[in-house]
């Protein structure tokens, strides 16, 4: 297959790239060279700003796989665009899209959330990331139709993950001792390797069919999460503190302590993905992505994180805690 990706060397953008060559795809990589352009030398580069010019789009191909599209103008301009030069438009979206965050099972025919101030945006606005996600669907699908598919990750993780979202996990378990952790045990956690996520997303491709679907792994217990992540150290253990606790002392669920989602948008540790599964989605056991993502984490020398507690930190809490 002929297959262009917008994007095509950042995280997942990345691994598409990877498996498409791997597979013996003809590959095409549109972007702004400004991350890694070193990588995939075998694939044609097209460089450009998909803000400001789409002109040097004047080739064909099968496929399409939008990976770094976030406001719905630009999206609608690559989607005309490419309208009759490609067969099928893969916009990758967000589980974020849905209006309400907090009910259990979210399948894909719930409601998405709407902004009315999205298609004037030039900026990505992080507090409205759900609404403009929602807002590039629909000027995807009003365009191509039943040829457009719509991937629903949930939260992305493992190698290559320089948001460090997950990455703080493994790293902060391979350290061992006491692990501060949100309670309650069995609040339920929800992630996808990204390995997985672009072998969904180019099966999908390969087939040319579109569709939309909530693309991320099956719920899983904070306790057997943390089983998983103390298996990479002796003597780390989990202590389970409460979120009134952390909240009282300012720790914020999904950005200070990782994956563990606010109650606020409690959903999303336990979304359908029923639709995945049956379309040939397969995951990976959480042990292999943690011991991955330590992997190369070792590999960039632990850089400071962009996420997780920093250690003093993490160690006052502790001794609060136990104070309490």
């Amino acid at each position: 297959m002929e297959i262009l990706i917008l994007g095509g060397t950042r995280f997942l953008g990345r691994h598409l790239a990877e498996l498409s060559l791997a597979r013996g795809h003809r590959l095409t990589l549109f972007h702004r060279g400004q991350t890694h352009p070193e990588l995939f030398p075998q694939a044609c580069r097209i460089l450009g700003d998909r803000r400001a010019d789409l002109s040097r789009l004047d080739q064909t191909w099968d496929a399409v796989i939008d990976t770094c599209g976030y406001l719905p103008r630009h999206v609608q301009a690559s989607a005309r665009a490419l309208l009759e030069r490609c067969a099928v438009y893969c916009f990758i979206s967000s589980i974020s899209v849905y209006q309400d965050l907090t009910p259990a099972g979210i399948d894909e025919s719930h409601a998405t959330a709407s902004w009315a101030d999205a298609w004037q945006q030039e900026e990505l606005a992080m507090e409205h990331y759900g609404a403009l996600k929602a807002h590039c669907e629909q000027a995807v699908a009003q365009l191509w139709g039943g040829r457009s598919l719509l991937v629903r990750p949930g939260l992305i993780v493992g190698p290559h993950d320089n948001s460090d979202r997950f990455s703080y996990w493994p790293r902060r378990a391979a350290r061992g001792g006491s692990i501060l952790v949100p309670a309650p045990p069995e609040s339920l956690l929800q992630w996808v390797d990204v390995r997985d996520l672009a072998r969904f997303i180019l099966d999908r491709v390969e087939i040319g069919q579109g569709g939309t679907y909530n693309v991320t792994g099956r719920p899983c217990a904070a306790a057997d999460f943390l089983t998983a992540c103390c298996g990479l150290a002796q003597d780390a253990q989990p202590v389970w503190v409460s979120r009134e606790f952390l909240a009282a002392h300012e720790v914020l669920l999904w950005k200070d302590l990782p994956v563990f989602v606010p109650d606020e948008a409690s959903g999303l540790g336990s979304v359908s993905i029923a639709r995945a599964l049956a379309g040939g989605l397969e995951l990976r056991p959480v042990q292999a992505t943690l011991r991955d993502t330590l992997a190369w984490d070792r590999t960039r020398n632990f850089p400071e994180l962009k996420a997780g507690l920093r250690r003093e930190r993490e160690a006052e809490l502790l001794e609060l805690w136990g104070k309490r």
